[in-house]
């Protein structure tokens, strides 16, 4: 139900049926936190309009306990005098992923202003995204980039690990849609199913003339 996008030598992320909608929905489940993010930021600098979704399900190679000690390191970079100016540590996952692609932007300019507002960033996958066509990069994607014997963490399980609180909440919302997901998926392949029925029934004998006259 995923479109995969793979690398252009033009225009970057290119869909199998060749088209590019105005906004791209990445589905964030089993990519590569650093390669997701450079890809992303490329195309965000090119003037794409970009959404990731499932951001907790997100990899980081590397075991929790070595991320884990990496992030107490990190935490402990701030201001000595006000630390309430920065530098700030996200805990949540979309937050972590936006300020990993901030650090690939020249974040500081117009241009790099304007690439980082084009971007968006979600836990789950709230609406109206739930609706529309999600697709993955190839070249992010963890089951073809890191050797299957290879330690590796889930972003959300270490978002919780170090402080974020709605690891609950957003496993219940995402039960939910997916039930409400089958449902609307069963209804639409049964209409799909029954247009064709009554496609293949139609007596199209009286117009079949006028028809071929058009080339049809």
């Amino acid at each position: 139900r995923k479109a995969t996008f793979t690398r252009g030598r033009e225009s970057g992320l290119i869909s199998r049926c060749g088209k590019m909608t105005n906004t791209v929905v990445i589905d964030g489940k089993g990519h590569l936190l650093g390669r997701l993010t450079s890809v992303v930021a490329k195309q965000l600098l090119q003037g794409k309009k970009i959404v990731v979704v499932r951001a907790e399900q997100i990899v980081i190679s590397g075991s929790l306990k070595r991320n884990k000690v990496k992030y107490a390191q990190f935490i402990r970079k701030r201001m000595n005098t006000n630390p309430v100016r920065g530098p700030f540590h996200f805990r949540s996952p979309a937050r972590i992923f936006w300020r990993t692609l901030r650090g690939m932007l020249p974040h500081k300019t117009k241009r790099g202003q304007l690439a980082l507002g084009r971007l968006a960033a979600f836990e789950g996958i709230p609406a109206p995204y739930d609706k529309k066509k999600r697709v993955v990069v190839p070249a992010a994607l963890k089951v073809l980039r890191l050797r299957a014997d290879r330690k590796f963490t889930v972003l959300g399980e270490l978002s919780k690990e170090v402080g974020w609180g709605y690891t609950d909440l957003v496993s219940r919302l995402e039960e939910q849609r997916k039930v409400k997901e089958q449902a609307y998926y069963a209804e639409k392949k049964a209409a799909v199913a029954a247009k064709c029925k009554a496609a293949a029934a139609a007596d199209l004998s009286a117009v079949a003339p006028i028809l071929s006259a058009f080339g049809y």
